[in-house]
């Protein structure tokens, strides 16, 4: 209630939980607003956070992407997760 589905917060909580509960070394988590709906001033379609945990703790990105379409927005996310992921990985 207090940050909302789509903030830094959460970012880090289900990078880290997953990490936590699956007992990996890395994992990458998402959340946004992909659209067509559900954007706000604060937080306009567009928006993602990408959330990073490795043992070194848990990074996070602000993304906004200005495409609007709903799908490019998704691609666009997982991209840069993965890019996330494989920079994690070197």
């Amino acid at each position: 209630d207090t940050h909302g589905a789509v903030s830094e917060r959460v970012a880090i909580e289900m990078a880290r939980g997953c990490r936590e509960r699956l007992g990996v070394d890395i994992a990458v988590s998402v959340t946004g607003i992909a659209g067509p709906g559900g954007g706000s001033t604060d937080k306009p379609v567009g928006t993602v956070w990408i959330g990073l945990a490795t043992q070194n703790g848990v990074t996070t990105e602000l993304h906004n992407f200005p495409d609007k379409s709903r799908n490019k927005i998704r691609d666009y996310a997982c991209l840069i997760a993965l890019q996330t992921f494989i920079k994690a990985l070197s």
